[in-house]
């Protein structure tokens, strides 16, 4: 991929203020413009899918889609599109789920003011961007795996079952979430049932503080 003049970024994240304070830093470069910006993962997807952005900066906890799903449908339907993660935790199984996703990098908040364009630009160039802490994570996990003879264990729940627990949580109805991620009420209710099959959970609730647990959506 050919590192463009003026990179086009999507911004996400459901902060006004802090969508502001990047837009300014990221602005200021000759090379980088932020050409859109999104509150919601949803609007992110839709926006990521359908407009001309080279990159999308994500934050990692936002409402309807988190980040991390958003890059995962991103690398899936445009993967022309770079992604950067952007979080406010110091959180390795964001940053391994991040790189999962297909993400380029993951930017600590903050850091942002020193990080975010040097994550960008490498990003552009095709190269990770990890921040010292979750490299030495990255290390960490992979020496003591490989000693374990062990394999980075399975998500019990497919990133579609992810995305309707997020919806679930946030309190959204079948209908709402249907409409949200375009599949039919009969769906979302055989997604219902089989999250908590595989959960071994009975209600609401208790799917709730999973998605707590799993930072799918922020207590």
């Amino acid at each position: 991929m050919t590192v463009p003049l003026k990179t086009k970024i999507l911004l996400a994240d459901d902060h006004q203020m802090v969508r502001g304070g990047l837009k300014v830093v990221l602005d200021a470069e000759p090379d980088l413009e932020v050409v859109a910006e999104a509150g919601d993962g949803a609007e992110a997807l839709r926006i990521g899918i359908e407009e001309d952005i080279d990159l999308a900066v994500l934050d990692v906890s936002m409402p309807k889609l988190t980040g991390l799903q958003v890059a995962r449908e991103l690398h899936s339907h445009r993967p022309d599109v770079r992604t950067l993660m952007l979080s406010m935790h110091e959180n390795e199984q964001y940053f391994f789920e991040a790189l999962k996703a297909g993400a380029s990098g993951y930017v600590l908040k903050s850091a942002a003011n020193r990080d975010l364009i040097d994550a960008v630009r490498a990003a552009m160039r095709g190269e990770p961007f990890i921040y010292p802490a979750a490299a030495s994570a990255l290390v960490r996990d992979y020496l003591e795996r490989a000693a374990r003879g062990e394999e980075t264990p399975s998500d019990p729940l497919t990133p579609r079952e992810l995305e309707v627990t997020k919806l679930i949580a946030e309190g959204l109805t079948s209908e709402e979430i249907a409409e949200t991620l375009v599949i039919s009420p009969k769906t979302v209710e055989r997604h219902r049932a089989n999250i908590l099959e595989k959960l071994g959970m009975r209600n609401r609730v208790e799917l709730t503080r999973y998605a707590i647990r799993r930072g799918l959506v922020e207590p």
